[in-house]
């Protein structure tokens, strides 16, 4: 499994998390007390911020083809990656579409990604 996002821990757990000025709201995929039922397998609850006792980013990165990345999504035994090297004609030369302005997105054979490992930013 990748992680893309925000994760806090709160209560000696570790939860998917959303930051919200002076709030974090923390989600989970079962029911649980004190969480509301935003839509089937996903759970959310409100605590402020001051009650968390850990609030990081964590990125899923890889290298591919030798060249850096970070996996956004990963289905069917592929990874969509993002290029994180900066370099327009590596990114060109590998096949990937400009997703914006210097960003570049492609989807990897996850048996071709290297060095898969979870980052806190």
């Amino acid at each position: 499994m990748t992680r893309d996002g925000y994760v806090a821990r709160w209560r000696g757990r570790e939860y998917q998390a959303s930051p919200d000025g002076g709030d974090v709201r923390l989600y989970q995929p079962e029911p649980g007390e004190g969480f509301t039922e935003v839509r089937p397998g996903r759970h959310v609850r409100v605590v402020p911020v001051a009650e968390v006792e850990d609030l990081a980013y964590v990125r899923t990165t890889c290298t591919w083809q030798g060249q850096p990345f970070i996996v956004l999504a990963e289905h069917d035994g592929w990874l969509r990656v993002e290029y994180t090297g900066g370099r327009w004609p590596v990114a060109q030369k590998m096949g990937l579409e400009a997703f914006d302005f210097g960003v570049y997105q492609g989807w990897a054979p996850a048996n071709e990604v290297t060095d898969l490992r979870e980052q806190r930013v």
